[in-house]
């Protein structure tokens, strides 16, 4: 299947008040949305294994759920489906929608949904997405949820707060599905580098969090791993496997830089508070030995894991604590498969699986074909 958007009318917004949730990562999935690659650029030198990731990603997600992936044309689309025949994967389970991008990170500037509290349906939430507050390339990245919206006809919430769009990308939270949200203050808190939302302070996130995204408990971390340009992103350090635990990223070597940013968040989650004022339980997981490539340090990190219907999908490094990672998170995740996926190719993009993938959690009652607006 192949879906080819060409309005650019917006639809108008208007107001409606309901109860919206995002759902954990780990309930059912209607489909995972990922962005087939084509910027050489974000894989200077080593593009050519690529798309040969991509296909395993897209084989072992197939399995248990629709994958739908963004294509530049048809002959991106043509591309992609010749390499996923070759390893094997049904194309009766995968969907191409034709929205041209500028990057391929979807967990980024991809659609994010949320699940109505009232008739079960799914809505859109849309943020705003600047590249990061870093790069120029962005424009056609930005309308990316808006064109998913009209081919799927579901609802899109335009978020906005003290009259302006919200810039939030997905791999700056993560939810238990209860209530709790995590963030990094080097992300959203920083008034220098990278600044998404100008003026905006704690209060000003937990507000939109609460609307937005149903989640009335906000845990603030510090800072994220060496090597991440997104500067904090926490789908690299910390992430709910529950709704009460979480696995964070340790370095126990000292002299690595990441020693002391991750220790620093493992005291903060030792204070830190679910929803319902229980605290978290936190699991360890290692670190790989540095990742360098040109002599820039990568974000290579166990914790960018992904949970799809059929299978949680985890970055390895060919590291000694690759086994351990992997048997970790097995012991967490006893419901399905944990599989590896080789990534030292991948990070050399400054991301991996978490970063490229991005579900649909699955919805009962269908409400289609309106715009809804989240302001304050």
């Amino acid at each position: 299947m192949a879906v080819q958007s060409t309005s650019t009318q917006k639809p108008m917004p208007h107001q409606l008040e309901d109860h919206w949730l995002m759902l954990a990562e780990w309930e059912p999935h209607e489909a995972t949305w990922i962005g087939w690659p084509h910027n050489t650029s974000d894989w200077p030198g080593r593009f050519g294994p690529i798309p040969w990731v991509f296909s395993e990603i897209v084989r072992h997600l197939s399995r248990g759920e629709t994958v739908r992936i963004l294509v530049q044309n048809a002959a991106h689309e043509k591309s992609a489906r010749r390499i996923l025949q070759r390893i094997g994967v049904d194309l009766a389970r995968v969907e191409f929608f034709r929205f041209p991008t500028d990057r391929g990170w979807t967990r980024d500037s991809g659609p994010m949904f949320v699940r109505s509290g009232e008739d079960g349906s799914t809505a859109i939430v849309r943020f705003r997405f600047n590249a990061w507050a870093k790069y120029p390339n962005w424009k056609r990245d930005v309308r990316v949820p808006e064109r998913a919206a009209k081919s799927l006809r579901t609802r899109i919430i335009p978020v906005e707060h003290q009259g302006r769009p919200v810039v939030l990308e997905g791999g700056s939270i993560d939810v238990n599905g209860a209530g709790t949200i995590l963030t990094t203050e080097e992300c959203l808190l920083d008034h220098v580098t990278q600044v998404r939302n100008p003026g905006f302070v704690a209060e000003d996130y937990e507000t939109v969090f609460e609307r937005a995204l149903g989640a009335t408990n906000t845990i603030w971390l510090s800072n994220g791993i060496a090597g991440d340009d997104t500067h904090g992103h926490v789908d690299d350090l910390c992430r709910f496997v529950n709704r009460s635990t979480v696995v964070l990223a340790m370095e126990h070597n000292v002299s690595d830089s990441n020693h002391r940013i991750l220790r620093e968040n493992r005291e903060r989650l030792q204070s830190a508070r679910l929803e319902d004022g229980s605290c978290v339980a936190v699991v360890e997981l290692p670190m790989p030995a540095p990742v360098v490539f040109g002599g820039q340090r990568l974000p290579a990190s166990y914790a960018n894991f992904y949970i799809g219907n059929a299978a949680v999908l985890v970055p390895t490094f060919n590291d000694p604590n690759d086994r351990v990672a992997l048997g970790i998170l097995g012991e967490l995740f006893r419901d399905r498969p944990v599989v590896g996926i080789h990534a030292v190719d991948l990070v050399w993009g400054l991301g991996t699986l978490h970063c490229l993938t991005q579900q649909q959690p699955r919805q009962g009652d269908e409400t289609r074909g309106e715009e809804i607006g989240v302001r304050r």
